[in-house]
């Protein structure tokens, strides 16, 4: 007897995200002093929040540079302008929408056009990945820190291990990556080709240096905005606080069960910032402050979409102006 396969329509997965995040707000709310959290939030300090607001735009920039450098290593060529704009709006979607993704499988698909949809899926997947291995590299490195300075942070057992099982993990799976490229028959093939691609993105002698920058300026500019809106909540976090704790809660939002995140975010704030020395309240209230900087922050991708036609019939025009002798040049 065969199997009944279920189907469960989007738009119901895309509901029930919506209400796993309201609901652990919810319960937020109750378990971390959310009354202390909105006195917070009422009274946060605009001028922080403004900092917050210029270094998650100043990411996003330094994300699109990476995404152009990127596709640039995989026969796609993009202007700054377009990979701007490009950024903006898929990050319009993903801060809409659940699951954090599907703006970036719409810049794979407007970009597939000189190399294909495989080489455009791969040079967003690429992307984000490299900032993650930033992000990654960045705990992993103020974990140890923290464990061997004196003073650092006082790790609990119950936390302690789990890091470093996931840090263990993560520092696997290149590993793996490589043992697939020498298995048998088309699969070997597959992790031979999908493995080339990913060394010609990330660490060719032409995009090495570019990547590190920039996904370093990514990882300071994530921790920075995050930093920024505890200050303007009156949280002041130490470095050690904004290497090691700040890298793990942005870690949950890449879990696809709310809307970008929110929920698990504050969840894990609430929890981690008594390590640091502050309350739940203060870290719930940060964390709903940076995730509002957040969304104002990609505000700007609705100009471009709103400009967008317009810009493209002014460079269609531009392309055909004619030169001094009459011929039609390209601007």
């Amino acid at each position: 007897m065969s199997g009944v396969r279920l189907h469960i329509p989007r738009w119901v997965v895309r509901l029930l995200q919506g209400l796993v995040a309201v609901g652990l707000l919810a319960l937020l709310w109750r378990a971390a002093d959310g009354p202390d959290a909105a006195r917070r939030l009422a009274t946060a300090d605009w001028r922080w929040l403004a900092l917050g607001f210029l270094a998650l735009s100043a990411q996003t920039l330094l994300s699109a540079l990476r995404w152009r450098l990127t596709a640039r290593q995989l026969g796609i060529a993009l202007g700054k302008a377009q990979a701007i704009s490009e950024y903006y709006l898929s990050q319009i979607v993903n801060q809409s929408l659940p699951g954090g993704v599907i703006g970036d499988a719409g810049r794979a698909l407007r970009s597939r056009g000189q190399a294909g949809l495989m080489a455009a899926g791969q040079a967003v997947v690429f992307e984000r990945l490299a900032g993650q291995i930033a992000m990654f590299l960045m705990l992993a490195t103020a974990f140890v820190a923290t464990l061997v300075v004196p003073g650092g942070l006082d790790w609990p057992r119950w936390l302690a291990w789990p890091v470093a099982i996931f840090l263990a993990c993560g520092a696997c799976l290149p590993l793996l990556a490589m043992a697939a490229t020498h298995l048998p028959g088309a699969a070997g093939r597959s992790g031979r080709s999908l493995w080339q691609a990913l060394h010609r993105a990330l660490a060719a002698r032409g995009a090495l240096l570019g990547q590190v920058l920039l996904s370093v300026g990514t990882t300071v500019c994530n921790l920075a905005a995050f930093a920024f809106c505890a200050r303007a909540v009156g949280i002041d976090l130490g470095l050690a606080a904004i290497a090691a704790l700040v890298p793990l809660i942005l870690f949950t939002m890449l879990v696809p069960i709310s809307i970008s995140g929110w929920g698990l975010r504050e969840g894990a704030a609430a929890a981690l910032f008594p390590l640091a020395g502050a309350t739940a309240s203060g870290g719930l209230a940060t964390s709903v402050a940076f995730g509002l900087t957040f969304a104002a922050a990609v505000l700007p991708g609705f100009l471009m979409l709103l400009l967008g036609p317009r810009a493209k019939r002014w460079k269609t025009g531009q392309e055909r102006t004619e030169d001094p002798n009459g011929t039609m040049r390209r601007a």
